[in-house]
């Protein structure tokens, strides 16, 4: 049996004019979302706001992590060779700023699908320049060529959640994941693009100790990585992690307070912040958006000289 939620994880259902018409284009399309996929607590909130997260390359994922909902099983190579192009089409006819593309494992796949994936995310920035786009990736099992590919795709946002402190990792995650080889993803991309940002994002409440998760900071900034975000576990269903302790919202404050002093460049921290949250690419959206304005200033005075 799982232990009741405390009052400061109750939400609203999801609603609106946005949020409806969305869900209703996606189920013409066939696409999937992580927001629909792991129950975000957050959805309504952030498609009606103009945020959305897609999930490619199918509902089946090829890792079993004991935290998450996803279906998980063997795909069998199976995947939509026009899903990129469909993508790009719905994200045109939503009116989004931000979109957060995601995907399954495809282990089963040669390439473990960052094609596909890069493809994707070339499609959108070619259908929409203006649009920002944050990846959230799987590890590529570790693979710097792969990575790399997805990289070279431009998303203004390279995402991969380390998900949990070291110790936890092995019981927490698959075990074809690992606290390493996620660090290894995240310093690949800042070694191959150093101006472009990395994120990642904590589960707590899974038995982590303040000590282990000033570790697992330090690590991630040890390899640049720009933003974090701390939600609440959850568990989703009674064959997934029980819970072991939910945080409250003062001591969610006071990691976002240490996260900042130690020079992460943006800090979610809340009960319901989840690693695709609406008010953390708010910011990044206004910090993207004045980096490129800057940087197209000074290519027209370059220009001018």
């Amino acid at each position: 049996m799982r232990a009741p939620k405390p009052s400061w994880l109750k939400v609203k259902a999801p609603s609106g004019e946005n949020y409806t018409r969305i869900k209703d284009l996606l189920g013409e399309l066939k696409l999937a979302t992580v927001c629909q996929e792991a129950k975000c607590p957050n959805m309504g909130e952030c498609w009606s706001g103009g945020t959305a997260t897609f999930m490619l390359m199918g509902e089946v994922c090829t890792r079993g992590c004991r935290f998450c909902n996803v279906k998980t099983g063997n795909p069998k190579g199976a995947i939509d060779p026009f899903e990129p192009e469909k993508v790009a089409y719905s994200i045109s006819q939503m009116d989004l700023k931000y979109v957060v593309i995601t995907s399954v494992d495809r282990d089963d796949l040669e390439d473990q699908g960052s094609s596909h994936f890069a493809r994707t995310v070339s499609t959108i920035k070619k259908l929409q320049p203006d649009l920002i786009v944050e990846i959230l990736t799987p590890d590529f099992r570790g693979n710097k060529e792969l990575i790399q590919q997805l990289a070279d795709s431009e998303p203004d946002v390279f995402a991969q959640n380390i998900e949990t402190v070291r110790r936890l990792t092995s019981s927490v995650r698959d075990p074809r994941a690992g606290y390493d080889q996620t660090m290894g993803v995240l310093k690949t991309v800042k070694d191959h693009k150093p101006n472009m940002y990395t994120k990642s994002s904590l589960m707590l409440g899974l038995g982590e100790t303040d000590e282990e998760i000033m570790e697992t900071l330090r690590d991630l900034r040890a390899v640049g990585c720009d933003v974090i975000t701390f939600g609440q576990y959850l568990q989703p269903t009674e064959r997934h992690l029980k819970v072991i302790e939910f945080i409250t919202p003062e001591k969610f404050k006071y990691w976002q307070d240490v996260a900042e002093g130690m020079g992460f460049l943006y800090v979610a921290s809340g009960p319901l912040v989840r690693s695709s949250y609406r008010a953390g690419e708010f910011f990044l959206e206004g910090v993207i958006r004045k980096n490129k304005k800057e940087n197209q200033e000074n290519l027209k005075l370059e220009k001018s000289i």
